[in-house]
Order: structure tokens, then C-alpha cells, then sequence
């Protein structure tokens, strides 16, 4: 039986562009073990994926807090020796970044990645045995694919697959929830308040509740504000990402901008509508089974009507 090692920890995004490239691993190799390194906020989420049999986190994000802690240090030689504990034919570093390549020399494998033009941060590349070349200007998730297919050996086919089954994260449930995505770490990302807050009373007026999720502090602060000038709107407790995800595919659809949240909306096939400004749309734009309307482009922040009428069109 084959080991496969998929190296791909964060952001959200990018876990979840990797996913279709998971589904057509266990495709092409069904009797193959395959396992997971990534971020241990996001290992949740990870181990809703059909594929996948093994999820082994890691704290990178939380080690660099603390780079000299004796804590820290005891945490990283317990990794290192979860990555020795198995042999795996096939290491494929997905991320593309020096980081994930050290990682990725800590497996015992043969360790793949893409080439020095291909790769997202040149010296990742040195550590790999086995480079491939992927066109850097396609959308992230058909990048993750190609990868996978060259490493594998096939030629990736068909829309892609999420390996997540939204009817078994609602338990049949169905709801009038619309979830609002107004968080982002990136400002240039953001749609201004004032429209989140006509928007939300427009859909209370339609009859749907409003839900607004955050993740820090200040994605909190931003709910707080915009829930209290929206009638009945709801800002949830704080929840794990399986507990989002759920949320989520029980929702009626969502409003969203480039986050990561929202391509969860799209790996569910949940209708959505998503508002660009600051990130170009074909290369990070949501892919997904369900309806999704796109708004926006880089540097062109769509207006209040333009993000009502593509509402229009999914909610039909």
C-alpha cells in the first residue's frame, strides 16, 4: 500500500484550494494511506475530508510567538518525531514556501515540490527531490491539482471535488440564516460598514436572519457594530472550524469577501456571493457545485446595488 504525505498548513484559503487536490489523490490510488500536515487551528476542518486518514498538526504560527521557549522547543522535537514515525513513499509540499519545505524535510519520503519558476519562495525548492513545474498564473486550486497529477502520475479531470458531504454536516437541517464574511486581515479586502449594514437590513426585510461569525478580537468588534443597527442579527460564539463548517452548509447562502470562510462556503457547495476589491477574482475566486456570483475586481469596490442584485440571483 502507498503513504502519501500532503504538506499544505495554512491560510484557510489555501487549505481549502488543496482539498480537490486530496479527492483526486484517493481517485487515482484508492488503496493508498494519505495523510495531512497543517496548521492545528485548521486540523478540524482537515478531518472532515473523506481522503484523508491521518492529520498531523503542527504549531508554526504559535512557535514563532515564542521562538526561544523551552515549551516550544519540547513541542517542535515532539513534531519531529510524529513526521519520523512512518515511513511515506510520496511527500508532496504543497505550500511552496521555505517553512513547509523544512517541514517537509523532516518526513521520511521522497519529498516533491514545485521548481524554482514555479514555487512561491525560490529556496523552498532546494530541499525537494523532485521538482515540477506548474504555471503560476492559474487558479490556486487547479496549481494544487497539477501538482498532485505530476507527482501521481495523472492528469487531473472534471470540476473539483472538496471531499466534504454538506448533507452529513446538517443532519437534514435547513435554515433562513444568511451568514455576512466581513472579516478579513487584509484592509484592502474589506467593504465598508455602511454597506454590510443596508445590506443586512434588506435581508432581514425578506425574511432571512443574519448571522455575523468572527475569528479575533476586532472581527468581533466589527459584528458587535454591525448587529446593532440590524434587527434580530445574531454574532455567535467563537467556534472551531468544524463547528463553522457546519454552520455554514446549514445556512441558506452567504455574503462573503476574499477570506477564507467564504471558500468554505464554496467547498460546500453553499450559494454565495462574493464582493472583490483588493485580490483579482480569477486567480482567488471561490469554485464550487453551487450558485456563486461574483462582484468586484481589484481595485474596483462594488456598489450596494451591485451586491443586492447578485443576491438576487442566487437567492432565486
Amino acid at each position: 500500500m502507498s503513504d502519501i504525505l500532503f504538506i499544505k498548513t495554512s491560510s484557510l484559503g489555501d487549505v481549502i484550494h488543496h482539498m480537490p487536490a486530496v479527492t483526486d489523490a484517493r481517485r487515482h490510488q484508492p488503496d493508498a494511506r494519505i495523510g495531512w500536515v497543517v496548521e492545528e487551528a485548521f486540523a478540524p476542518l482537515v478531518r472532515l475530508h473523506r481522503a484523508v486518514e491521518a492529520v498531523i498538526p503542527v504549531s508554526s504560527r504559535r512557535w514563532r510567538r515564542a521562538p526561544f521557549s523551552p515549551a516550544t522547543w519540547r513541542e517542535i522535537g515532539a513534531f519531529r518525531r510524529a513526521m519520523r514515525e512512518q515511513t511515506h513513499e510520496t511527500v508532496i509540499d504543497a505550500q511552496g514556501l521555505f517553512r513547509s519545505a523544512l517541514i517537509a524535510r523532516f518526513a521520511r519520503g521522497r519529498r516533491h515540490g514545485y521548481d524554482r519558476d514555479s514555487v512561491r519562495e525560490r529556496a523552498a525548492s532546494w530541499v525537494y527531490d523532485v521538482h515540477h513545474r506548474v504555471d503560476r498564473s492559474l487558479h490556486a486550486i487547479t496549481r494544487n491539482r497539477m501538482l498532485t497529477g505530476s507527482v501521481l502520475g495523472y492528469a487531473p479531470e472534471g470540476g473539483p471535488d472538496f471531499g466534504l458531504d454538506r448533507r452529513a454536516l446538517t443532519d437534514g437541517t435547513a435554515t433562513r440564516d444568511v451568514i455576512l464574511l466581513h472579516a478579513t486581515a487584509r484592509a484592502e479586502k474589506e467593504w465598508p460598514v455602511a454597506r454590510w449594514i443596508a445590506l443586512a437590513r434588506a435581508l432581514v426585510a425578506s425574511g432571512y436572519q443574519v448571522v455575523l461569525p468572527w475569528g479575533t478580537e476586532a472581527e468581533h468588534g466589527r459584528s458587535v457594530e454591525i448587529a446593532a443597527d440590524v434587527p434580530n442579527a445574531a454574532v455567535p460564539e467563537r467556534q472551531p472550524l468544524d463547528g463553522v463548517a457546519r454552520m455554514i452548509a446549514r445556512s441558506a447562502f452567504v455574503v462573503g469577501v476574499d477570506t477564507g470562510l467564504l471558500h468554505l462556503a464554496a467547498a460546500l457547495s453553499v450559494p454565495l456571493v462574493a464582493i472583490f476589491t483588493g485580490t483579482e477574482p480569477g486567480q482567488h475566486g471561490p469554485l464550487g457545485a453551487g450558485k456563486i456570483e461574483v462582484v468586484g475586481a481589484l481595485g474596483a469596490v462594488p456598489s450596494l446595488e451591485d451586491v443586492q442584485a447578485a443576491v438576487e440571483q442566487i437567492a432565486r
